[in-house]
């Protein structure tokens, strides 16, 4: 699996990084450092690997507007304890909490919080874009780039 997403290079970060922020438990840091090192330009996997996992975060908020159960429990696998979480926090420190959408465990629920509590969408795609470049450029200098 590993060979197959590095020989894809940024189409498998775009979709790796949109999965990881929806459906299932994955992380897309360690092929953005592993195309960084392979000589891709750090700005391009930056990028690539937000806006993948931006649109990934911006599913979760419509299934928040919309509502399903289904969503929510079985394929964002949000219990009842997260989203309670999510929904104090997002309640306690409002909208500018999805600075913080990119967190493991809460990230999915806050964006999912937003989406309930009808956020505005441009509003809710600017914080969210802001904490997700600011991760992914963060780990880009950690792996030894400049941006």
């Amino acid at each position: 699996m590993e060979s197959f997403l590095l020989d894809h290079g940024l189409p498998a970060l775009f979709f790796l990084s949109l999965l990881a922020a929806t459906l299932l438990p994955l992380g897309s840091e360690w092929l953005l450092v592993a195309l960084i090192l392979q000589g891709f330009p750090a700005t391009q996997v930056v990028g690539v690997a937000t806006l993948g996992n931006v649109l990934g975060a911006f599913i979760t908020y419509g299934i928040g507007i919309w509502g399903s159960q289904f969503f929510m429990t079985k394929l964002l696998r949000i219990d009842k304890r997260q989203a309670t979480r999510a929904m104090e926090l997002y309640q306690r420190y409002g909208a500018i909490s999805l600075l913080f959408a990119w967190l493991p465990i809460i990230g999915d629920p806050l964006c999912l919080a937003a989406g309930i509590l009808r956020l505005q969408p441009l509003l809710f795609l600017f914080l969210v874009f802001l904490g997700k470049i600011g991760r992914y450029t963060l780990i880009a200098m950690l792996a030894g780039t400049r941006i």
